[in-house]
């Protein structure tokens, strides 16, 4: 991570010729917004003194909550790579402030912060390596996004299969221009689909790193005349797109998670931190996967996890244990999908694990085999829970947990349930194509 000073930005920013400062933000979709300021307004920019009108943020709304200031973490600062070489553009990742120097309690980073700064008070320092996956589609005559592909590709293809590897080399490349560690990148299993794994670091930097993520890919896969979409479930026929989260806690600069003396490698934090999770599924699945579409994906068949469960041997289960020792030991989280608000998700994930460490809460019994293969009576025996089946299911957990809830903050709980139990009842209330084929010419 960059340790920038304001004069260290300016400075940056007349060396390197920069013309345009982007302001970044999210709201509470995690969808990422900006305020652009040119270089002359940089200073102002640093001092804390930009202000924008948040009514028409979606999160970002209230009575009085109107005027909202964007304050610049400096070590965010970047230039991006495939702007002009003149005049280039750079970016600064904000907290939303109050007029009085508060911090905005609705402003999703700042929600992680608050439960990062709990996580520190015990001690801890959450750290999160996400898998990310996606697909490249073609689009059409006017630029407009299709869910089209003429390739065939599958499971760790290469070209002439992949179709996709010019695209993703360059995604890999400008990530690594801009301070990205990227381990991996591959052809996942359906047609069109790909998958970039990069480091994994602390929570905060990287939910950062998320937003950067989907904004680098998007824009070089547009440059290839292509669409990168992170929607979870694009077309019926084929796998859809997760963010598996490897997860471990630190103390000391220490991993926690570690016991080499575990049959699976973990420690008693490690398990405790999974109870926490388990406990909390239900609820922080509306979090992690918060759109009607993410439910299509969480259906049997295609490896992603509908029943709550772990595993160090299975790669199906809501949470495993990958054959990992020392100090690579971790957790992963493997419901949650990339429309998901990365400082959201972490937040809640992170108060969770807290929550079992706190109270020493243990996970059931490990599951090593498939689950979804079990009868119902064999999984209600091992008191195997199936994860909410729609988005509407999901508002109802979240509702009901109040702990998940107040470490939200709960306006800010509210909101979401409140926008998400609208987005679930427009859903219903649509006639969509299938059902006109089911039934127009039947009853």
């Amino acid at each position: 991570m960059h340790k920038y000073t304001r004069e260290d930005i300016m400075d940056l920013a007349e060396d390197e010729d920069v013309g345009f400062v982007r302001l970044q933000f999210t709201d509470l979709c995690g969808t990422m917004k900006n305020m652009a300021v040119t270089k002359s307004q940089l200073k102002k920019a640093l001092n804390n003194e930009c202000v924008f009108d948040g009514s028409p943020i979606k999160g970002l709304s209230g009575e009085g909550e109107s005027d909202l200031y964007l304050y610049p973490d400096l070590n965010t600062f970047e230039i991006f790579p495939w702007r002009p070489q003149q005049g280039k553009v750079a970016r600064l990742i904000c907290d939303v402030y109050r007029p009085d120097g508060t911090p905005y309690e609705d402003d999703p980073r700042q929600v992680l912060k608050r439960v990062i700064q709990e996580a520190a008070e015990m001690g801890y320092t959450m750290k999160v390596g996400p898998e990310c996956e996606f697909f490249l589609f073609h689009t059409d005559e006017d630029g407009m996004p299709t869910t089209l592909t003429h390739e065939q590709g599958g499971y760790f293809d290469v070209g002439p299969l992949d179709f996709g590897e010019n695209a993703r080399r360059d995604m890999v490349l400008t990530l690594e221009e801009m301070g990205f560690v990227v381990e991996s990148s591959y052809h996942e299993s359906a047609p069109a689909q790909h998958e970039i794994d990069f480091q994994f670091d602390e929570a905060l930097a990287a939910a950062d790193n998320i937003m950067t993520f989907k904004m680098v890919v998007k824009t070089i896969a547009k440059r290839h005349g292509l669409h990168a979409t992170f929607m979870p479930k694009p077309k019926t026929e084929t796998a859809g797109s997760g963010m598996h989260l490897n997860l471990s806690l630190h103390r000391d600069g220490k991993n926690i998670f570690r016991d080499d003396a575990d049959q699976n490698g973990i420690s008693q934090e490690a398990y405790y931190f999974m109870g926490g999770l388990m406990k909390h599924i239900q609820a922080i699945t509306c979090i992690t996967n918060p759109t009607v579409n993410s439910y299509k994906r969480l259906v049997p068949g295609y490896e992603a996890p509908v029943y709550r469960g772990w595993s160090a041997s299975t790669r199906s289960p809501l949470l495993r244990i990958p054959p990992v020792r020392a100090e690579h030991a971790r957790i992963e989280l493997r419901s949650p999908d990339s429309t998901a608000n990365p400082y959201l998700a972490f937040a809640a994930v992170l108060a969770a694990g807290l929550d079992g460490l706190r109270n020493h809460i243990l996970p059931p019994k490990g599951v090593d085999q498939n689950i979804q293969s079990m009868t119902d009576a064999e999984r209600e025996a091992l008191q195997i829970e199936k994860l909410p089946e729609n988005l509407g299911q999901a508002v109802r957990e979240l509702e009901q947990d109040t702990y998940i809830c107040e470490k939200l903050g709960m306006g800010l709980a509210s909101k979401i349930i409140a926008a998400k139990r609208q987005e679930y009842y427009d859903y219903c209330m649509q006639v969509t194509d299938w059902e006109i084929v089911r039934y127009l010419y039947r009853v």
